[in-house]
């Protein structure tokens, strides 16, 4: 009977307990609350919701009676979705027990499709409850928008967050709508992904601090000649259809205390017209990035900025002494047009800059030097050309001291080809590759020393000497080549040419001639003196004169390697030895000649009297007549004629 009573009393514990828990989950005096996710989108707030513990959590399959869906249900914080037409009289009931004292401080409504003036009684009805932050997303409005008297005193509310209204009335007055949010007496208020292509002025000095338009279809014409948004700090237009960034510039500049303001992602331009832009003196942060902003821009920006986004615009230059941002101390430039790192003659307190994935060849190295306070520069993801320029930038990463973000990994070659992909750490030229003035004077060193050893065996071997007696012959023999057709050229005339200097002159004429010319054996001897023809080159004479004569005969001594004519003779007398292939010199050695005597350009005469027997002219008288003999029998030849030819001295 006792485990009985027990077991009984137990069940009716149970059952009561589930009632009463029921009953409470209904009832006015529980009191839901849920936490705000996501109570800010992009952009972020100036409000920072904590989370609160989980006490009670149903799926989103589990429903209350009334229909909606309880998301979450925490202390302070209430998540319900699916509210609708059917629904929403018992939601007004509900939250309008929430007076303010409440606990409940957060309110998230989701998947709400219900008629204007539901709408506009449930927004009035949180208006006057406990609810600090009121975050409503997914609504669709079923009727006409009509107007309405809302009443804003005695709220409790600091920030409302709307995403995706759709309004399914295409015909409404704009007052009716816009004007209720407008003047709203809350600090923060959202309104994203709406299409919501306008929003009114406040009527009277509002209280906002922070408004988030993100991703409508607001143009320039929103809050032009503004007065009553005095107060308000951060301005998030991103992801619109603004296009005239003037027109930005006189929206703000009635903003007193504006700070930040995001117009990224809009249809931006500034066409440079001298139009002066007039900013919030205030405004420290602008965004402009992803819109269509060329180098002009730079004539139209607040003067007090000091974090400014640039990136992804047409930016080809930043041009010099256009502004002076002397506050300006972030700037970023990723995804332009620019092809050098800009200076920073306008940007005296400059700290970071960010120039990634720009059209940068080659960097300037002496950037730092001009942006002394520059304490961050990420200047990686450019289409770096290895070359010699680019050896100095590749030194500033080790004279900055790392200040190079994101070095070595991005900065990479893209050209020349054969480099591309290699790490700029990795690539090294020598120091006189890319010396220009290093390498024009050892080149030209070079070049003096080649001409200077050019020209010491030029005279060492006298070249030019034997140029000019080349020129001297071909000219000659061109001569000859043009002659008459008649002409059947040089004929034998005379048995030997005598070479010798004029002061060995007597020697010759008293000793060498008569012998050779009298007696027995007549020998017809070519005597310059006698033989030249009056009015040719002493060259063209010499050469006609060896060509005529079937040997040469030099009459060698120290006067004879001291004369330039003999070395003419010598030189024209051993051409014709090799052209002919003829044994036609005889070298008759009147003196001794001691070898350091012989200049430098007679080492054929060295080389023919090494190879050569010569005749040697004996002092002693008995041998003379043995001198001739043989001198005879190294000419002996019959010329045509000889006899009639044989020269008679009279004298």
């Amino acid at each position: 009977k006792n485990m009985s009573f027990l077991r009984n009393f137990f069940l009716c514990k149970c059952l009561f307990a589930l009632t009463f828990w029921n009953h409470v989950s209904l009832s006015v005096e529980d009191e839901f609350f849920t936490s705000v996710s996501n109570n800010f989108p992009e952009g972020g707030s100036n409000q920072k919701i904590k989370s609160l513990p989980l006490l009670y959590t149903k799926s989103n399959q589990s429903k209350a009676d009334s229909d909606w869906v309880v998301i979450q249900n925490t202390t302070e914080s209430l998540s319900l979705s699916e509210i609708t037409n059917n629904n929403v009289k018992k939601l007004v009931a509900l939250l309008s027990n929430f007076r303010q004292g409440s606990r409940l401080q957060n309110l998230t409504l989701t998947n709400v499709s219900v008629d204007w003036n539901a709408l506009m009684e449930m927004f009035q009805t949180v208006w006057r409850s406990s609810i600090e932050y009121f975050n409503i997303s997914n609504v669709t409005q079923l009727s006409d928008v009509e107007s309405y008297d809302f009443d804003y005193s005695g709220t409790s509310m600091k920030a409302l967050t709307m995403k995706k209204i759709k309004i399914t009335d295409l015909y409404f007055t704009q007052d009716d709508l816009y004007r209720i949010f407008a003047d709203m007496n809350i600090a923060d208020m959202t309104i994203a992904d709406s299409e919501m292509i306008h929003m009114l002025c406040p009527s009277s000095k509002s209280p906002f601090r922070y408004l988030n338009f993100l991703k409508n279809d607001l143009t320039d014409f929103l809050f032009q000649n503004c007065d009553n948004l005095l107060q308000l700090e951060t301005l998030i237009l991103r992801k619109n259809k603004f296009e005239s960034l003037r027109k930005v510039s006189f929206m703000t500049s009635r903003m007193k205390s504006l700070q930040y303001l995001d117009m990224s992602n809009n249809l931006l331009r500034h066409d440079g017209a001298d139009v002066r832009c007039q900013w919030a003196e205030s405004l420290s942060e602008l965004d402009l990035s992803s819109n269509q902003l060329a180098d002009a821009v730079f004539e139209c920006l607040p003067v007090n900025v000091k974090i400014l986004s640039l990136q992804n615009n047409q930016i080809s230059n930043v041009p010099r002494g256009m502004v002076e941002l002397k506050s300006l101390e972030e700037l970023n430039l990723a995804s332009n047009r620019l092809a050098d790192l800009p200076g920073c003659s306008g940007f005296a307190s400059l700290q970071f800059l960010n120039i990634e994935m720009n059209l940068i060849l080659t960097p300037s190295a002496d950037f730092f030097q001009s942006c002394p306070r520059v304490r961050e520069l990420q200047a990686g993801h450019n289409p770096f050309k290895c070359s010699c320029e680019l050896q100095a930038f590749i030194g500033l990463e080790r004279q900055s001291g790392g200040k190079l973000s994101g070095w070595p990994a991005a900065y990479v070659c893209e050209y020349p080809q054969g480099l591309r992909g290699t790490e700029l750490k990795d690539f090294h030229l020598s120091q006189l590759a890319c010396n220009t003035t290093l390498l024009l004077v050892t080149a030209l060193l070079l070049t003096l020393v080649l001409v200077a050893a050019v020209a010491f065996l030029c005279i060492y071997l006298d070249v030019p000497w034997y140029v000019r007696m080349t020129w001297q012959w071909t000219q000659t023999k061109r001569r000859a080549w043009h002659d008459p057709p008649g002409d059947q050229g040089p004929v034998l005339q005379f048995h030997a040419f005598i070479s010798y200097s004029e002061r060995d002159s007597l020697w010759v004429k008293n000793e060498l001639i008569p012998n050779l010319e009298k007696g027995e054996g007549c020998v017809q001897l070519c005597q310059h003196e006698r033989n030249f023809i009056p009015g040719k080159s002493i060259v063209e004479n010499i050469i006609n004169c060896i060509e005529k004569s079937y040997k040469s005969i030099f009459v060698l001594s120290p006067n004879f390697v001291q004369s330039e004519w003999c070395h003419y003779e010598l030189y024209f007398a051993h051409h014709k030895l090799f052209s002919e292939n003829s044994n036609s010199l005889i070298l008759i050695l009147l003196e001794p000649i001691p070898p350091y005597l012989i200049p430098a350009r007679y080492h054929k005469l060295k080389a023919l009297m090494a190879k050569r027997t010569y005749l040697e002219w004996p002092k002693e008288r008995s041998k003379h007549a043995l001198f001739w003999a043989n001198l005879r029998a190294a000419i002996s030849i019959n010329l045509p004629k000889a006899d009639e030819n044989c020269y008679e001295e009279t004298e």
